[in-house]
């Protein structure tokens, strides 16, 4: 929680109260709790305080001498509204309608008398965990405010800075690319950035979803066709080899090309010449090829489904997109980032995330990455009702998440977790930190590859049921 200006321990305290003793108590117990804390008997002072240094917190009797610590709260919150600072009221029993009142007017909670010094601890480290929430979040809206990306790719973890680097480097080639990663995570939007960034910037960007296109009619799709080839071929069509001339042609999920396609894609890329189906000529293009996939190719190769000759050929550069687990803050730079998208599409006056609505989308795993973040935030702003994204507003499985700590050698039940999800974590941490490359994450792992690629394939399935 420590403040910006602190240079030390967890944050600075300020405790307000005309009781001596309990100051004392609190200075010791707090100090002890690793806080650097300054106490007075009086608001007045207290205000004094406040214009001299910054406080992270202030913890203030309801009864006090001079300024009564209702009005000494209420002032405090509505003079330091855009501050994180946070108000602590003190009271007895007795005095609790005060302390709801308090609340009405913006202190943070209220404490009962006698205090717990332990459970005032763990109360200021809560408030510094969303403290520190809070400063994320507005420093992730500054970053979406100032339209600071790459190429329409947003994030600022050391994932993504080695991807703009890399997509950077390639970009300045003509060199095939190949981009693989998990569904989700934005191969696309990379092999976009390569095209703008290229010297065929000025030139088409064709994009073609191999899967989603029947094998018998993707030879057609690519190459084109000639009058007559087939029934239905009432006209000529030139195929997206030639439409992508001067450009880019990106082939997303490559690995589902028919074998019977693949000998005619290699000459195409080798040659730089296709023959439409059913015509006596070739006909000369100019295409820099950025193909994806989110299956293991080389294990595609070894059981004879892709010909090693094609691999070589689109894989001249590989290009692995990281998964969204593995961005840290980037969630919350990217859930921005939609929150503003969809609050100005539905006409809603939704500004930012609340504290806890941050936490809960930091701990949760995003097995669909940033298409179902993306999603996520379209649904959270649709449904939700104030200025902020609640907890309440967030989907039911990011909501109730629970991130298990796999801690070796824990008494605590609730700590651990079974084999199964031990192995699965494992195996995808070892995917990030050798950036997807399968062949040396099975070395790392002591697994065959077609073994490791089954076990990614039931993590995918399940992460997608």
């Amino acid at each position: 929680m420590a403040s910006e200006s602190a240079d030390r321990g967890k944050g600075r305290v300020l405790v307000v109260d005309d009781d001596v003793d309990l100051l004392s108590l609190l200075e010791a117990g707090l100090e002890q709790g690793g806080y650097e804390v300054e106490v007075c008997g009086s608001a007045e002072r207290a205000l004094e305080l406040l214009e001299i240094s910054p406080f992270d917190v202030v913890v203030t009797d309801i009864n006090l001498p001079g300024m009564s610590g209702l009005d000494f709260c209420s002032r405090v919150v509505s003079e330091r509204s855009s501050s994180s600072l946070a108000v602590l009221v003190m009271t007895a029993f007795s005095s609790i309608k005060s302390a709801v009142a308090a609340l009405r007017a913006g202190a943070y909670d209220y404490l009962m008398k006698p205090l717990d010094v332990d459970a005032l601890v763990h109360r200021l480290d809560r408030i510094g965990r969303e403290q520190d929430t809070q400063r994320e979040v507005r420093r992730l809206r500054e970053i979406v405010a100032q339209e600071r990306g790459f190429e329409g790719l947003l994030g600022t973890s050391a994932p993504m800075q080695k991807l703009y680097d890399l997509v950077a480097r390639a970009a300045e080639t003509d060199a095939s690319v190949l981009v693989t990663g998990e569904s989700g995570t934005g191969k696309e939007l990379v092999a976009r950035a390569l095209h703008r960034r290229s010297v065929r910037a000025s030139g088409p960007f064709v994009p073609v979803n191999c899967s989603a296109i029947p094998d018998q009619l993707l030879e057609s799709e690519l190459f084109g066709h000639a009058q007559g080839a087939f029934t239905d071929a009432r006209r000529a069509r030139s195929g997206l080899f030639v439409e992508a001339t001067g450009g880019t042609l990106f082939l997303d999920e490559i690995g589902e090309i028919p074998m019977l396609v693949q000998p005619k894609l290699l000459r195409a890329l080798e040659e730089r010449r296709v023959r439409a189906v059913g015509a006596d000529k070739e006909v000369d293009v100019d295409v820099r090829l950025v193909a994806a996939t989110n299956r293991d190719l080389e294990t595609g190769v070894e059981d004879g489904s892709f010909r090693e000759d094609l691999f070589f050929r689109v894989n001249v550069i590989h290009i692995h997109v990281p998964p969204l687990r593995a961005r840290g803050g980037d969630v919350l730079l990217l859930a921005q980032s939609f929150l503003e998208r969809y609050a100005a599409r539905f006409g809603k006056e939704v500004v930012g995330l609340s504290p806890g609505a941050a936490e809960r989308l930091m701990a949760y795993d995003w097995p669909g990455n940033v298409r179902e973040l993306r999603n996520c935030l379209e649904r959270a702003v649709a449904l939700g009702r104030g200025r902020d994204i609640q907890i309440e507003d967030l989907p039911e499985r990011v909501r109730t998440h629970s991130r298990t700590q796999l801690v070796v050698g824990s008494d605590d039940p609730s700590e651990l977790a079974e084999l199964a999800e031990i192995e699965r974590r494992y195996i995808l941490h070892v995917m990030e930190v050798v950036g997807g490359n399968k062949s040396l994450a099975a070395k790392t792992l002591g697994l065959d590859r077609k073994t490791l690629y089954r076990k990614l394939e039931r993590y995918a399935k399940a992460d997608a049921s």
